[in-house]
């Protein structure tokens, strides 16, 4: 009976770690053993402050004069590309206006309310993002927690990563009724503690027509109260939200910025982290998920591939596509996302535009033979093919099937000297 019994205790603890049931601590724990997440815990619990975010130093000065400048919009809207850092910059500006101890260029990160902000657990900032609701009374508290979690790990929050820390199963990810009418209620009080009642809303493009809900509370709002929007896609919002904010355009960020905290921070080598920097393409969500993947030479497989393609060494290419089989959908990705920049840095070769060229030089040696053996329909055709090659491999497509198609139709276009025919392809 005493063994039963402690058998039962042990078993109750497992269901109420952490107030999660047993099956999604199993599920945590093995997300934070992956290189990935383990990478990205560096971020947990760090201070979300200005000079930790890479890059958009004239948007974090801008955000900073609106303050010290008393010129702070109740509602606006920040508007970047997809790991450009806008969410961080939002939090960011969010712990400044809070501060208790501003400093010229930044918040302290000292004081009760930066530490507060640091797990985001300030009484005065609110968050609102899509998600996937069991029930039609789940709101964004539901999933405080996941979202704490996901954000303290990684600043450069996707909606594909913010998905496996959720049961999404096949669920579409929305922000309900039920949240709208939360938000009215959470800023229908007075500040707390600090100056400002703040609500961050991530990815308001899936708000629907419930978002009709907010015109009142966003036009006008109770005094202090700030609506931070964090968006990606303009055309997706609800013109009447869009009508009532101040628009910040956020840049993606450059070439150089992920190539330093690639080196700085991450401590990548010279040659790794330009690569990293040259793939994900402005990206840092997509540059620190390439730091949990095999180091691989991207540019001496594309520019094997493509040399059996212009010989057209069929029996060559059979065993060569075995090989890109077998690496693995990640990186078949990155491998396509390598050709497709790649073809454009040809193509700026072709077009006499050498000067914004991003590649080393044993590359641009490469690119610069390559860009005497194409025009540039040959180079769109072959880019486009590798675009939807690109979009197959996220899809799950059978990758021998794939690479031997987009191999043969490479060979058409270098030897029959044919291109498909529509706007996007000009013949020279």
């Amino acid at each position: 009976m005493i063994k039963f019994r402690n058998k039962l205790k042990d078993f109750n603890k497992k269901q109420n770690i952490i107030g999660v049931n047993y099956s999604q601590f199993v599920k945590k724990q093995n997300r934070l053993k992956s290189p990935v997440s383990l990478l990205k815990s560096n971020y947990y619990f760090a201070p979300m402050q200005f000079n930790q975010i890479v890059g958009q130093a004239a948007i974090k000065q801008r955000l900073i004069n609106s303050v010290t400048d008393n010129r702070v919009s109740h509602a606006q809207l920040f508007l970047g590309p997809e790991g450009s850092g806008s969410l961080a910059l939002a939090v960011a500006y969010a712990q400044f206006l809070s501060c208790e101890d501003k400093q010229p260029d930044d918040s302290c990160g000292v004081c009760s309310s930066c530490r507060k902000y640091q797990k985001l657990m300030h009484p005065d900032l609110h968050f609102s993002y899509p998600f996937f609701a069991k029930h039609k009374d789940d709101n964004a508290l539901t999933f405080i927690e996941e979202w704490r979690e996901a954000f303290l790990a990684n600043p450069y929050l996707s909606l594909d990563i913010w998905r496996d820390y959720l049961e999404a199963e096949n669920k579409q990810a929305n922000i309900n009724i039920a949240e709208c009418h939360q938000i009215i209620k959470k800023l229908s009080f007075k500040p707390f503690e600090s100056a400002y009642k703040i609500l961050i809303l991530w990815l308001p493009e899936y708000l629907d027509k419930e978002g009709n809900a907010l015109l009142k509370i966003i036009e006008e709002p109770q005094p202090n109260t700030l609506f931070l929007l964090v968006a990606q896609n303009q055309d997706q919002i609800l013109n009447t939200i869009l009508s009532r904010t101040q628009l910040i355009k956020i840049p993606a960020l450059t070439y150089e910025d992920i190539k330093h905290q690639m080196i700085g921070q991450y401590h990548q080598t010279e040659h790794a982290a330009a690569e990293i920097a040259y793939l994900s393409n402005g990206n840092m969500t997509e540059a620190l998920a390439m730091l949990g993947q095999e180091d691989k030479s991207y540019h001496n497989l594309f520019v094997q591939w493509l040399r059996y393609c212009f010989a057209n060494k069929g029996i060559e290419l059979v065993s060569f596509v075995d090989q890109l089989a077998k690496m693995g959908r990640e990186n078949q990705k990155n491998f396509m996302r390598y050709g497709i920049s790649f073809i454009r840095e040809c193509c700026l070769l072709m077009a006499e535009a050498g000067s914004l060229v991003h590649l080393p030089a044993a590359e641009l040696e490469t690119a610069q033979r390559m860009a005497k053996v194409m025009t540039i329909s040959m180079a769109n055709a072959i880019s486009a093919e590798l675009e939807k090659a690109h979009y197959h491999i996220e899809r799950n497509a059978n990758p021998k099937i794939l690479f031997l198609d987009v191999s043969l139709q490479i060979i058409s276009f270098v030897k029959a000297k044919s291109s498909p025919q529509g706007n996007h392809y000009i013949p020279n």
